[in-house]
């Protein structure tokens, strides 16, 4: 079957929008965005700043590390890095632009800058809103839905938004139609697709990820989880590529200043859904148009059940991934669309509603356990087991069991959410 253009193009689009490079855990880095915008838009430093954000950015950036900010950690970091930075040009790598100079700076001007920082009464998973002031001028930068969807910036009171969103791609009516996605479609398209457009964004996919994962394997970063499965090099294939995508997360998740490139807005995801499918593509030896369009079934198929779930929510990321990374290791082994299908009903059946309490180090420890669901969920296909229609929220056909998941995370979940909020505010 010959996909449409549009189909074709559409897919092309939502990969050219998801596969981005960035440093460090998106939540923190979309703060650190928001206050170079801020500080760039008042035109120096602001002497007091108040931020408002949604619980789900809360949670994500309670515990996790700053990189380039000296091991800080937390909000107050993420908006000192911020301003320090004042790259906004930069947007998710904004951090990058610190010199040495300006790291040194940023404990200081996070302890000496009043910083005031609230939980929104909001019904959007994604929100931030920053103020800030100096002398008598103020600023304001407001992001919604996604980590660079700025939709509103404000100097003394003057709307100029345009000067910060040049870029098409962010705002709703410029994004690529998600619901577009279907298993069937997306097995199709990786079989047909010319690579020449997407090669070089799967290859940066690739070289990113990889290179992080190997830190990761090499430093002592976090919990070490990547290096506890690894064991020298001594593990099977399975357990190494849980290792790798798991010492990914321990750097990431633990200031590495090395960049990812994300996926449905997360790093983790990202890693989740390339490193493993990476690591049986040169095991098996794989040539570079197999390992690419097997990542391309791995990348859609996560992107496809993370539109039904949002962009944060109480349902661990990593999971969708995980059952992705699944589907594309059973498409390197010749499976096509039945045997993919199979593959992820299987996978989400495992470890669906594991939840997310947030950015820091164990996120390494449930990805690993996120691999071996989608190994395993390829594993019973290959021998001929499989979960049915009924057994709990598995119901016939694939693209059925993935509403039913987004049902569970958006719905189901919801109050879990702001339960795992109150618990981590101590509330």
């Amino acid at each position: 079957m010959t996909l449409s253009p549009h189909i074709v193009q559409a897919y092309k689009d939502i990969l050219c929008e998801e596969l981005l490079p960035a440093m460090g855990c998106t939540e923190p880095i979309a703060i650190a965005y928001a206050a170079s915008i801020l500080c760039h838009a008042l035109g120096d430093e602001p002497t007091a700043i108040r931020i408002g954000l949604s619980g789900n950015i809360i949670k994500n950036v309670k515990s996790v590390i700053v990189p380039a900010a000296g091991g800080l950690h937390g909000i107050e970091a993420a908006v000192a890095a911020g301003v320090i930075a004042r790259a906004p040009e930069r947007r998710l790598e904004v951090l990058c632009a610190l010199d040495e100079a300006g790291r040194a700076r940023i404990r200081g001007y996070m302890e000496s800058t009043p910083i005031t920082v609230r939980e929104l009464d909001t019904r959007h998973p994604f929100e931030l809103d920053l103020e800030g002031e100096r002398g008598s001028h103020t600023a304001r930068v407001r992001v919604l839905h996604r980590h660079t969807n700025v939709v509103l910036v404000e100097r003394d009171g003057e709307n100029i938004t345009a000067h910060y969103t040049t870029d098409e791609g962010e705002d709703d009516a410029h994004r690529a139609d998600r619901t577009l996605l279907n298993v069937a479609d997306i097995v199709t398209f990786a079989e047909e697709v010319a690579l020449d457009e997407l090669r070089p964004l799967l290859l940066r996919q690739i070289e990113l990820n990889m290179a992080i994962a190997e830190e990761g394997l090499r430093g002592g970063y976090g919990a070490s989880i990547g290096q506890m499965l690894y064991a020298g090099g001594t593990c099977d294939l399975r357990t190494r590529a849980r290792a790798y995508a798991a010492a990914g997360s321990d750097a990431r998740m633990n200031g590495c200043e090395m960049p990812v490139c994300i996926l449905s807005g997360s790093g983790n995801q990202g890693m989740t859904a390339s490193v493993p499918v990476v690591v049986y593509a040169r095991a098996w030896g794989a040539d570079e148009d197999s390992t690419l369009r097997a990542l391309l079934v791995s990348d859609l198929v996560t992107v496809h059940q993370k539109t039904g779930i949002g962009c944060l929510s109480a349902y661990c990321g990593a999971i969708s991934a995980g059952c992705g990374c699944g589907c594309g290791i059973c498409y390197l082994a010749g499976g096509r669309f039945r045997e993919i299908a199979h593959t992820l009903v299987n996978s989400v059946a495992i470890l669906s509603g594991t939840i997310c309490d947030g950015a820091k180090a164990s996120c390494a420890a449930k990805i690993a356990m996120a691999v071996e669901a989608g190994i395993m969920g390829y594993d019973m296909m290959r021998t001929g087991h499989q979960f049915y229609g009924g057994d709990g929220i598995v119901t016939k056909g694939v693209e059925n069991t993935i509403r039913n998941i987004g049902r569970l995370a958006r719905d189901g979940m919801s109050e879990t959410d702001r339960e795992i909020i109150r618990i981590m505010l101590g509330e």
